[in-house]
């Protein structure tokens, strides 16, 4: 459980790269701190995000190209599926696959023509957010506040019991049966989700270390401030509080984090055309449906969840959001200047340069699918030999040679023997 936290991802391909963009996240902050110093967890956050996002831009663009493609076929594959909506036998189903693949070769793309880059993107986001969310594990000079009051809470007495009975509350939820507070990080890690009520509760544990805890917030609390709230907070705690001490800029300042981030997402998604444009056009779809409510729910999940969450994530999503939109907006705008015709154009240059290289595979591939097809819509026919012919045929003759009088074959006899001696007569003649 350790690698869930400081204490850095462990996940296969996810931890590599959030460890890479941890070096990225820790060379931001050392920049600004020796710099500029100026040392500001939120500013970081910020710098990080438009700096991944531009870097991504590339795949986002190439994504943005497949699905407007992908609107301009939806019809003809439509029609596909509708043809063979209610066949399933394995010739349909191989006929479907091949009429499929020959309207992707049409438009010089393939099935994983707008996947690809969503794939490749999607592990890069997984460890950002992994970044984001344990800051200290990643940035050497944010923990390094933390390690003088960690190493004196290990050395006392009582320091780690301390630990462990704050680390069963519900704002740290680290259960000491799962996590081993013998160990530096996961102490790291559960003052980093420390809250104003949880300093004071530790300053109550181990009064002999209240000036060095008191302290450790003060520099914690200078380098979460940003817009003049502490992002290692919860938006629910800062409103709460706010409430309580009738603080209304703080109670703006607490909603503001969570609201933002529902309205920039829901921004970013109304502000993708291709995806409207199907939305619209397949409307009675039960798929498309479901899309057209998730691009609803979803920025109302954001709302959701980061009321719960540490402002820090909040402002995170709020960047994020605000940087897809402006390269949405300059994608919409160089989309719009492309036609389809060119894309396709270029799309089956690609596609044809593809085939060249690998013409023979490709080529055997449509033949044998083409062959598989034809082997299921035609009947297995066993091959007759001569001789099998010739036996069937003598069968056949003794057969007819002993019906009895009246039969069908008595009289197929009678017109067989009448033909015969018609052309024995013809040729005598």
């Amino acid at each position: 459980m350790e690698g869930l936290l400081l204490t850095q991802s462990s996940t296969p391909i996810i931890g590599q790269i959030a460890w890479l963009l941890g070096h990225l996240m820790n060379g931001i902050f050392s920049v600004l701190s020796n710099v500029f110093h100026i040392e500001n967890i939120g500013l970081c956050i910020i710098i990080f995000t438009i700096i991944i996002y531009t870097l991504l831009l590339p795949l986002t663009f190439k994504q943005q190209k497949a699905s407007k493609l992908t609107a301009v076929m939806s019809p003809e594959l439509r029609r596909i599926q509708n043809k063979y909506k209610n066949k399933k036998d394995q010739a349909s189903m191989l006929k479907m696959q091949e009429e499929t693949k020959m309207v992707y070769e049409k438009y010089g793309t393939s099935m994983m023509g707008g996947c690809s880059q969503l794939l490749i993107q999607l592990p890069i986001i997984y460890g950002l957010f992994y970044v984001i969310r344990n800051i200290p594990a990643y940035v050497d000079g944010i923990k390094a506040v933390y390690m003088p009051l960690v190493d004196k809470i290990l050395a006392s007495n009582g320091g780690q019991a301390a630990m462990e009975a704050l680390g069963k509350s519900k704002e740290i939820m680290m259960d000491p049966s799962r996590f081993d507070f013998s160990k530096e990080n996961i102490i790291i890690d559960a003052l980093y989700k420390f809250q104003d009520t949880t300093w004071n509760a530790l300053a109550d544990k181990l009064p002999n270390l209240e000036h060095l805890i008191r302290s450790t917030q003060e520099n914690l609390t200078h380098l979460n401030a940003f817009l003049g709230i502490n992002i290692a907070e919860t938006p629910a705690t800062l409103f709460f509080d706010a409430i309580k001490t009738g603080a209304i800029v703080t109670i703006i300042l607490a909603l503001s984090i969570p609201v933002l981030s529902g309205l920039t997402q829901y921004l970013n998604m109304k502000l993708m055309p291709t995806a409207a444009e199907q939305m619209e056009e397949n409307k009675d779809n039960p798929m498309m449906s479901s899309m057209t409510t998730m691009t609803k729910i979803m920025p109302l999940f954001s709302v959701i969840f980061c009321f719960t969450m540490p402002a820090g994530i909040g402002l995170y999503w709020i960047a994020s959001a605000v940087v897809r939109t402006v390269q949405q907006v300059l994608i919409n705008k160089h989309l719009a200047k492309i036609s389809i015709e060119e894309m396709i154009e270029k799309n089956q240059k690609k596609a044809a340069k593809k085939r060249e290289k690998h013409g023979t595979n490709a080529q055997k591939l449509s033949e044998m699918a083409q062959i598989n097809a034809r082997k299921f819509e035609e009947p297995k026919k066993k091959p007759v030999s001569e001789a099998e012919k010739e036996e069937m045929l003598k069968k056949a003759e003794a057969k007819n040679k002993n019906a009895k009088q009246g039969s069908l074959a008595s009289k197929a006899n009678l017109v067989r023997q009448f033909n015969e001696n018609n052309h024995k007569d013809d040729e005598k003649k």
